[in-house]
């Protein structure tokens, strides 16, 4: 997990152009999701971190963004509802 704050515009394109980061989060609100995502787009960048994998952003305790990856968020919900 690197933060967005910690890195410099010329360091984040080198890891995007060597596929070290895959996958975009939000460290206040535990959620992930794809770069392109409008919603990533807009928060703020000390709460931006990003993934190498979703693996990794699973087990650091995140879940699927609502907005560009549906059809896991959903299935997350409906693992969540089973488990209360």
């Amino acid at each position: 997990m690197l933060k967005h704050s910690g890195l410099t515009n010329s360091d984040l394109w080198i890891k995007l152009y060597n596929k070290e980061i895959t996958i975009g989060g939000n460290s206040k609100l535990k959620i992930y999701g794809l770069l392109q995502c409008k919603s990533g787009k807009r928060m703020k960048r000390e709460n931006r971190i990003f993934f190498k994998s979703i693996a990794e952003a699973i087990s650091s305790g995140f879940r699927p963004c609502g907005h560009c990856m549906r059809k896991d968020y959903l299935r997350y919900q409906i693992i969540n509802k089973n488990s209360l």
